[in-house]
């Protein structure tokens, strides 16, 4: 009984300098070394329970009171690497937390950039929108001004052909003169429609495309 109350005393001395190591290195091969250690005092306390009842009574209270002490120890022990190893679960949680809370900001940040590109895309479609709306008044105001000239263009040659008309017929020309002046009026007339004509078409195409 003395050779494994001594031997059991030592392992537990040894296993609570290991402690200051486990605490210090946070090494899982200490952690496992000290559980091996704490395993192998719990089972030489249990057998020096046995081997108190075997001591004369005359030291058999000495003993027991010597193996309670070991015993205690290994309590403390035990309760020890317990502390130890929610204090590692506790870390651990908190760790894979701070992770988790930092991959969910990167993954906010993420969408806000997303977001930022589809409202920058949204606005340049405005502004798409709007400069093609620019270019659609811009070209209607043209066509309206090459309308306004051809509408004037027709009534200067309406002028000019009933003064011809006055003056030919003062003039007393032949009827061959006047119809070759009125056929180059006529085709001018037809030019001047085609004209217009075109470009009220192009007007009509533009604003069917841009709508």
């Amino acid at each position: 009984m003395e050779n494994l109350y001594h031997q059991t005393n030592r392992l537990i001395l040894e296993t609570q300098e290991l402690f200051h190591r486990l605490e210090s290195s946070k090494s899982e091969l200490v952690e496992a070394d000290v559980q091996s250690r704490i395993l192998t005092i719990s089972q030489n306390c249990e057998h020096l329970d046995i081997l108190v009842h075997k001591e004369p009574v005359s030291r058999r209270n000495n003993a027991k009171l010597r193996v309670d002490q070991l015993k205690y120890d290994y309590q403390h022990l035990q309760s020890a690497l317990r502390t130890h190893q929610q204090n590692q679960l506790r870390r651990l949680r908190v760790e894979q937390e701070r992770e988790e809370l930092l991959n969910r900001r990167f993954t906010r940040n993420a969408d806000m950039n997303d977001t930022t590109i589809l409202i920058d895309s949204s606005i340049q479609h405005q502004n798409s929108l709007q400069g093609a709306n620019r270019g659609v008044d811009d070209l209607l105001g043209s066509g309206a001004s090459i309308l306004q000239s051809l509408r004037e263009q027709r009534d200067r040659l309406t002028s000019t052909r009933n003064r011809l008309t006055g003056i030919f017929g003062s003039l007393r020309l032949s009827n061959t003169t006047m119809k070759y002046i009125e056929k180059r009026l006529k085709e001018d007339r037809y030019i001047l429609y085609g004209g217009m004509a075109i470009t009220i078409l192009i007007i009509i195409i533009v604003m069917i495309y841009f709508s």
